[in-house]
């Protein structure tokens, strides 16, 4: 691990107001992660560490949307970082957060039989808020139109897509991802970004979900499907039937893990 530099060092800037209050602090860069924005671990002798989020503004930036998700995160009673502080301007965004214990089941050394579990209990007692009072709308047809947004603005990398849709065009990828679209939803309260980093972990126990800007209400799918990919890429599909045990499935829904992940391409 590098080591911290001064905040002097940081290679974006603070604003005004936060400088004094941050001065103490050294930095490391966070390299892992779902997260678009530049993510930096802030640490200062005596004082708790945190993590400072900073993203350029643009139509589609979605750090004001994750301070807004953390706050009624917390409100629910599920663990997640404190919103600290945000400052967002024209240009540019930022949000201090408070570290969760822990490491990310991604980076941690937490065997698979601990960790696929873990995820599995972690995903389930997010699907058993209560649907209904979450103001954020992640359907299917809601999260399409937005891809298309996001593809006709250039944000969508096809050299970067899984093997399988490699060689399609923006337009074939987006028409394939159409052709996918569920016929009907289970509607729950999703992380929307399912990925082994945005789960913490400490002493085999979980202790919070991170990046939690496209947290909403979609289809339990939004999060089974990425949990599974993830699960199948680093630790192999052995332990797909343990997921699959200790979240409750039976049977697994093929196409909507073949439509989620696709969806995922585009963001």
């Amino acid at each position: 691990m590098p080591e911290p530099q001064p905040l002097a060092s940081l290679p974006v800037s603070l604003p005004t107001d936060w400088q004094a209050l941050l001065a103490p602090y050294r930095w490391r860069a966070q390299t892992e992660g779902c997260s678009d924005a530049a993510v930096f671990r802030l640490e200062a002798i005596g004082q708790n560490t945190l993590f400072l989020k900073t993203e350029r503004m643009h139509a589609h930036a979605e750090l004001a949307d994750e301070e807004t998700r953390l706050r009624w995160l917390a409100a629910q009673g599920l663990a997640c970082p404190a919103v600290m502080a945000s400052h967002f301007q024209s240009e540019r965004g930022w949000l201090l957060l408070s570290a969760v214990a822990g490491n990310n089941i991604y980076s941690s050394a937490l065997p698979a039989a601990q960790a696929v579990p873990l995820i599995a209990h972690a995903l389930k007692a997010l699907h058993q808020v209560t649907a209904a009072n979450c103001p954020f709308d992640h359907s299917a047809a809601v999260r399409i139109t937005h891809a298309q947004a996001r593809l006709q603005a250039g944000l969508v990398l096809l050299d970067d897509v899984d093997e399988e849709n490699q060689g399609l065009t923006a337009e074939q990828l987006f028409q394939k991802l159409v052709s996918l679209q569920p016929k009907s939803e289970d509607m729950v309260v999703t992380h929307g970004d399912a990925c082994l980093p945005n789960f913490m972990a400490e002493n085999g126990t979980f202790t919070g979900y991170i990046d939690c800007g496209r947290l909403g209400v979609a289809d339990r799918y939004q999060d089974i499907a990425l949990a599974l990919r993830d699960i199948h890429a680093d630790f192999g599909s052995a332990y797909v039937p343990l997921f699959m045990e200790h979240y409750g499935l039976a049977t697994l829904d093929e196409q909507r893990i073949a439509f989620y992940t696709l969806l995922d391409e585009f963001f």
